[in-house]
């Protein structure tokens, strides 16, 4: 079943849903908020601007709604989508800001020109933007945030994280996590969550500072290694195998989890609960008497 809604006045459109399909949207510009509800249907709102018209296309494993021009790319059309709380989602845009909010089961997210800010998701959460910021909470699952040069965040979530970023900081707060891979270029890494025996936890920044939180009670093999950086922990620590290029390892506890720090620039820090903002409220004090 194809439906042609051209854009001449404010669209409505609700269709039938059923488990097994997936929710597949794709535009060209403007915003894509995706809600949740209990109901086995999909609505679709939407505001034109210009000649554009929305296809909504359902087919036993999908329902997929994209926007169209009538003649060459789509103009502006923010699209406002309620889903079940059980339909997977794969969302893609080029001009677009992307929200999803209560969504419980796959959510994949993709845009150039946009901010991405996702409540909720399970299983595969994977969110990518280019020139926008990436932010999750509330998922869980195999959790996935990338962004070129903005910042990236997750929080209150739990699984395995992995967040790239060259020219932003990556923040993950409240992250019940099994593993972490957790990188940038030119950005500040924090972190505060929980370090699981058994669990793999890798930080890796350039010019970036790292501000690791480490909660009572934990127990992890660390190697750290930063050139031109400093390390500082709050925590009393033997280091061994101390090498030229300021690389040597320590024990917290039995050693049961994995984790790695790498700064070329910046300074490591170790902190107990509490500390974290602390700190960060210090340093961008500190820059703002060095720009004055």
């Amino acid at each position: 079943m194809l439906l042609l809604l051209a854009l001449l006045q404010q669209i409505d459109s609700t269709v039938p849903a059923e488990r097994g399909q997936r929710l597949e949207v794709s535009s060209y510009a403007g915003d894509i908020s995706v809600r949740s509800w209990n109901r086995n249907a999909v609505r679709v709102t939407a505001d034109q601007e210009g000649r554009t018209r929305v296809e909504i296309d359902r087919s036993p494993g999908s329902i997929t709604i994209r926007t169209v021009g009538h003649r060459g790319a789509p103009r502006m059309v923010d699209l406002v989508i309620t889903v079940p709380t059980w339909m997977p989602l794969d969302i893609s845009g080029v001009n677009t800001d992307v929200s999803v909010v209560g969504a419980r089961g796959a959510v994949s997210v993709e845009t150039v020109q946009g901010d991405v800010d996702v409540d909720g998701g399970e299983g595969l959460v994977s969110l990518r933007s280019v020139q926008g910021s990436v932010a999750l909470r509330g998922a869980k699952g195999r959790l996935e945030v990338h962004s070129v040069n903005e910042d990236v965040s997750v929080g209150n979530s739990s699984g395995e994280v992995t967040a790239e970023t060259v020219n932003g900081d990556i923040t993950l707060r409240a992250v019940d996590a099994s593993s972490v891979m957790s990188s940038s270029v030119n950005g500040e890494l924090t972190y505060d969550g929980t370090i699981r025996n058994g669990g793999r936890y890798a930080f890796s920044t350039h010019n970036g500072d790292i501000t690791i939180t480490v909660p009572e009670g934990s127990n992890a093999a660390v190697s750290v290694s930063t050139f031109n950086g400093e390390f500082a922990s709050e925590f009393p620590v033997t280091l061994t195998e101390t090498r030229k290029g300021k690389r040597f390892n320590f024990t917290l506890g039995t050693g049961r989890a994995q984790m790695t720090l790498e700064s070329f620039q910046g300074t490591i820090r170790l902190v107990r609960p509490g500390s974290s903002r602390d700190a960060r409220d210090r340093d961008h004090d500190r820059d703002r008497d060095d720009d004055g």
